[in-house]
């Protein structure tokens, strides 16, 4: 009961916040934002710009009317708890971060037609979860390395998504660019790499880099980016992880 009284009452705080920052009023008959859960843990390796992604998420969403959350706690995958979230974010998690009863809480609420959206290392996470390889859409399959982060063009494939819209068709930028394993055919592609722009790449002419679908009653959207903390300055890749979000969330961009 007290794990519930805190969650209500750091929505309340976020609520007021919101309203303050958007001068707005709680009685305009706009309905609340939609609340997103990040979820940051990691059992592997932890990557050093988690708090700058929340903080980057955070601001996207006090901009385009949402509030997010952060965790570190697995527990915070229950049914009654899922239910206030319209979209859970795997934020850089590493390896094993869900028990067998957190899974299947969390299929559920994939089911019920939750959203999920993976930022980088979600595609190294939970390698013993079928479902949940499905639904991120990849697994991790090593990077490049000396140095590991480095430049490289993207094919943008598809203009008409929120998430690329903005983007040119070629798009240079740098970061790690992770190879993949177990890749779900049934995903729509928004971006490949061009493993000619780049050294280390060993998925060939089939390299995507971002995709999304629709799973097991709920939406699913990936992108590889967000390795550096520079990444969460980058005003096309941040308009690129709003897109995902908006499209997660079934609306249009603002």
């Amino acid at each position: 009961m007290r794990r519930y009284l805190c969650l209500f009452f750091f929505i309340a705080v976020f609520l007021h916040a919101y309203c303050q920052d958007t001068q707005m009023q709680p009685l305009e008959g706009k309905p609340p934002p939609e609340l997103v859960l990040a979820f940051t843990k990691t059992v592997g390796f932890r990557h050093q710009n988690i708090e700058k992604g929340v903080k980057t998420l955070r601001e996207l969403g006090r901009e385009n009317g949402f509030i997010v959350l952060q965790t570190e706690s697995s527990e915070d995958f229950n049914t009654e708890n899922l239910k206030n979230y319209k979209l859970v974010v795997f934020l850089n998690t590493t390896m094993d971060v869900l028990d067998d009863g957190q899974q299947r809480a969390f299929e559920q609420y994939i089911k019920n037609g939750g959203s999920f959206m993976g930022i980088h290392a979600a595609t190294d996470t939970e390698y013993d979860w079928p479902w949940y390889a499905g639904l991120v859409g990849a697994y991790f399959d090593g990077h490049p390395n000396d140095p590991n982060v480095r430049q490289a063009k993207i094919d943008v494939l598809v203009k008409d998504h929120p998430a690329t819209a903005h983007l040119p068709q070629k798009w240079i930028r740098n970061d790690e660019w992770y190879n993949f394993k177990n890749l779900n055919p049934k995903v729509t592609v928004l971006m490949n790499l061009d493993e000619t722009s780049y050294e280390g790449g060993t998925n060939g002419e089939n390299h995507p880099i971002a995709w999304y679908h629709e799973y097991d009653g709920g939406r699913a959207f990936y992108t590889g980016g967000g390795h550096t903390e520079s990444s969460f300055d980058e005003p096309d890749f941040k308009k690129h992880l709003l897109g995902g979000i908006l499209w997660c969330f079934n609306r249009e961009e603002n």
